[in-house]
């Protein structure tokens, strides 16, 4: 598929997704490495101790092109946890989960459960801005006006998170992915960026609303 086609990119915009991003996402990884040393020294022994288990999770996503990776998280969740799926096929994450550590909470609250994706990003899997990766039964799902996103690399963070975190269903989450790859440019990568700070700061849309989410929340209830 070309890009310039699939995505109508001006030449700017292509010179920025495929080149000078890659630059600023090695640029930043390299220097987010230390501290994610730090990190990994302070939280690691906290998880273990929490239940005796792994320090991270690692899961098969959707990369670039369609291309299937292992993305790299800080374990948040009980050992062997059941994967819950909402009626849209999105992840259940209720304020509730039972399957959530303490210790998990926080690193979810906070996103730092995140901060191992700068491996992802090193390695050219991940852009620090993009399209957040689906699981790979989602393929199978993108309508083909949907697909195009599929041609920017996903991100550690994007458009989805940075203005609606979780709250976003998948059907919206997928139009929100292309609008960004459409709109891809240095500009709305900073813009996403500061508002991911503000809206992780300030806690905002961190649990969908699953009251009506009966399967789901049958499921939690039988962890």
């Amino acid at each position: 598929m070309n890009t310039n086609n699939a995505l109508n990119w001006s030449s700017g915009q292509h010179i920025y997704a495929n080149i000078i991003k890659r630059i600023i996402d090695i640029l930043v990884a390299i220097v987010a490495l230390p501290f994610l040393a730090v990190i990994l020294i302070i939280v690691s022994p906290i998880i273990y101790l929490s239940d005796r288990g792994s320090v991270f999770y690692t899961a098969e996503r959707i990369g670039r092109n369609g291309k299937l990776f292992r993305m790299f998280k800080f374990r948040s969740m009980k050992m062997n946890a059941p994967d819950i799926r909402l009626s849209d096929g999105s992840t259940y994450n209720g304020s509730d989960d039972p399957r959530v550590t303490k210790i998990g909470r926080f690193l979810r609250s906070t996103s730092i459960d995140e901060a191992p994706q700068v491996l992802n990003m090193l390695m050219g899997d991940m852009s620090l801005i993009g399209p957040r990766p689906d699981p790979p039964d989602w393929l199978d799902k993108y309508p083909d006006e949907i697909k195009p996103f599929l041609l920017v690399r996903p991100g550690i963070t994007g458009y989805n998170q940075a203005f609606f975190r979780n709250l976003a269903d998948g059907e919206q989450k997928m139009r929100n992915d292309v609008y960004y790859a459409k709109h891809c440019s240095l500009r709305l990568d900073i813009k996403i960026f500061f508002q991911t700070i503000a809206v992780v700061v300030l806690h905002k849309g961190m649990y969908k609303d699953t009251r009506n989410e009966e399967s789901a929340l049958k499921q939690a209830d039988e962890v």
